[in-house]
């Protein structure tokens, strides 16, 4: 273990004019450690339980080491991209074998020595490439040197790093509840109202939690530290230096680097700066807001603009370390004014669709060719819309719809549609909706039309379940995803899951059973089984399968709870 440390002293060497030791996790260096804030600066050393922050040039690899010092440690490694995807590789490294002084030839200088480890690749245990939030866990880890590294091949990015060898009893990030998702419980012209479940970490284990929304009109965000880069990209003040170039008292003074010969004019200098820097730093942007609100489970958002689209992200920040994990985001349009808006649909082209608790909506569709057939595809992602659809002020049909549903129509040269969707009388209704005349060409999966997953209860064991579905004649993928939850998970609590338009991009990596093209021109023969393994005695799953068609689109099946066997 001497030797361990020796090499990664080798490592390290060069990064600092003084002699450092590699962070531990003895309790009370580590304190003293992560007090002194020059220890860490610029270091390739990844502290044990503490998080850190860098910055990474385009095309320019960092590398991070720590040790693991004992056999069967636990190891987990969280990596946050904050405003550019990120590639990055974990590897053990393989240290080169202590010298012998039985040797014929000259010992290996230390220079030489660093380099083979530098040199070495290592044995590959993870790598993951995206903007996601990823995660490596280890029950059981070898000793050795761990190297970690990073690159961005799109732009300048910052990025956060967290490692620990003692992940059960550090839980710095905030856990979410069994259902992650943000609902919208009233909407207005210019508010709209939030409610979500209360993180674990505040109701059980008792840890100061405090909520922070952020809202904008782009899309949703994957992690806190994402928003705090869209925060500051418009700030020229934290912009990252350039390699190579001289920086005058201006730029240090707001990159927190204090000058140690400052002229009293200098000084005056740096303070008006510094202010100047505050005001500019905490000037919010015309479309992006953030807003913390203590250990709320409901907020109302105001001062909207009225019939405009806007993304609505919740975090969970743990007070006392500063750690953030992200809910499932939402969407939702705020109420247009008095005057009713009719919506133009464009053939072959998806329209989000939002109503009111008991409003309606008005929609027209206008092909602008002869057409023989006319078909209409409406996603339902909360409760139950009701359609009408008139042609030329004749009404073709009026039903109440839920999940996917598909209408054809009979065409009508130069013929014009009108579409009304009334809201539910219990809360909000959010969908999409495709008109085309080019049926064969449509961005929504063909669905059986029986969408349920049935389980077989003769085929569970201990360890797994076996389910099955109806697929259609048009080959699509499928792919089915698992979560753990209470014992107390009831039916009624399964179909309050809203949003069933949120497709597999929102769902944890980790949930991912597998994913498969499946199609049969028989439909009485249409049908797949797959059994779902590793799974915990006598515990409760939740089991999704989504279809996803060639434009993209998802489509959720009926969801299933399972439950394995206790004993086997």
């Amino acid at each position: 273990m001497l030797l361990l440390h020796w090499f990664v002293f080798l490592l390290l060497l060069p990064l600092s004019s003084r002699t450092q030791k590699l962070p531990t996790r003895d309790e009370e260096l580590f304190q003293m450690q992560i007090r002194d804030k020059a220890f860490f600066h610029d270091s390739s050393v990844i502290p044990d339980g503490a998080e850190i922050s860098s910055f990474l040039f385009r095309d320019a690899p960092k590398r991070y080491f720590f040790v693991v010092e004992e056999d069967n440690t636990p190891l987990a490694v969280t990596v946050t991209p904050c405003d550019a995807p990120l590639e990055w590789t974990l590897s053990l490294q393989e240290l080169p074998e202590e010298a012998s002084g039985e040797g014929s030839g000259e010992p290996e200088s230390l220079e030489q020595q660093k380099q083979q480890i530098i040199n070495e690749e290592g044995t590959e245990l993870f790598s993951y490439k995206g903007n996601d939030v990823e995660y490596f866990v280890s029950p059981s880890s070898p000793s050795g040197l761990y190297q970690l590294e990073l690159l961005s091949t799109e732009k300048d990015t910052h990025f956060k790093v967290y490692a620990t060898t003692t992940p059960e009893s550090d839980q710095p990030y905030p856990e979410l509840p069994y259902d992650p998702r943000v609902d919208v419980t009233s909407l207005g012209r210019t508010t709209v109202t939030l409610a979500w479940k209360p993180s674990p970490t505040a109701s059980l284990l008792k840890q100061p939690i405090q909520y922070c929304i952020v809202i904008n009109k782009e899309h949703n965000f994957k992690s806190l530290c994402a928003v705090e880069a869209k925060l500051s990209s418009d700030d020229a003040f934290m912009m990252a230096p350039k390699p190579g170039l001289d920086f005058s008292l201006f730029d240090f003074a707001h990159f927190g680097f204090p000058s140690d010969n400052n002229s009293g004019k200098e000084r005056s200098f740096l303070k008006s700066s510094s202010k100047l820097s505050r005001q500019m730093s905490s000037k919010p942007r015309v479309d992006l807001q953030k807003i913390c609100i203590g250990n709320k489970n409901i907020f109302t958002v105001s001062d909207l603009k009225p019939d405009t689209q806007y993304y609505f992200d919740m975090f969970a920040v743990n007070v006392n370390t500063n750690m953030s994990t992200a809910y499932v985001g939402t969407f939702a349009r705020t109420k247009e004014e008095a005057k009713q808006k009719t919506v133009e649909l464009k053939d072959g082209k998806v329209t989000d669709v939002f109503i009111k608790r008991k409003g309606a909506k008005f929609l027209r569709f206008a092909p602008v060719s002869s057409h023989q057939k006319v078909t209409f595809f409406v996603h339902s992602c909360l409760d139950a819309v009701q359609i009408q659809i008139r042609r030329d002020g004749k009404l073709l049909l009026s039903q109440n719809v839920e999940e996917v549903r598909q209408f054809q129509l009979r065409g009508k040269p130069k013929a014009k549609y009108l579409i009304r969707l009334k809201g539910s009388k219990k809360g909000a209704s959010m969908l999409k909706i495709l008109a085309t005349t080019r049926p064969n060409k449509q961005s929504f999966p063909s669905l059986p039309e029986d969408t349920r997953i049935k389980a077989f209860d003769k085929l569970r064991t201990c360890s797994s379940a076996t389910v099955a579905w109806l697929g259609t004649q048009e080959r699509n993928k499928f792919c089915i995803y698992k979560k753990e939850v209470d014992d107390n998970y009831s039916e009624e609590q399964k179909k309050r899951e809203q949003n069933q338009c949120l497709g597999p991009d929102t769902r944890k990596k980790s949930e991912k059973v597998l994913c498969k093209y499946f199609h049969s021109q028989n439909l009485q023969k249409s049908v797949t089984t797959e059994t779902i393994k590793g799974l915990q005695p006598g515990k409760s799953y939740l089991l999704d399968v989504y279809v996803i068609g060639h434009g993209g689109h998802s489509v959720k099946y009926q969801n299933k709870l399972v439950k394995t066997r206790k004993f086997c």
